[in-house]
């Protein structure tokens, strides 16, 4: 996983709250296809929101840490069923604060 400061998370959650929403994870889980087009959204975006169609909030932690750890990005914010991650792209558009 990508380490970011508290001062780091605060912004890019500030960033996320207008978004809407690009993946979403249903009865399936998180399949290949589910992470393949999680890739492509962060590569894309840089930072993006995942809904979550999952009751069991321990479920929807693992899969929060298994997107992060698969594919190199940081876990931003996890609130009820929406997930908030974040990935650099080769040349950042979002300017991250120290």
């Amino acid at each position: 996983m990508l380490p970011l400061s508290p001062s780091q998370r605060r912004y890019l959650r500030a960033q996320a709250h207008h978004l809407s929403p690009v993946v979403m994870i249903g009865d399936a889980g998180l399949s290949p296809a589910v992470l393949k087009e999680t890739a492509s959204a962060l590569k894309a975006h840089e930072l993006i929101k995942i809904k979550v169609m999952n009751d069991e909030r321990t479920e929807r932690e693992a899969m929060l840490k298994s997107i992060c750890d698969t594919l190199k990005a940081a876990p931003v914010q996890h609130v009820g069923k929406m997930l908030v991650v974040y990935k650099a792209a080769a040349t950042p558009v979002i300017k991250l604060p120290r």
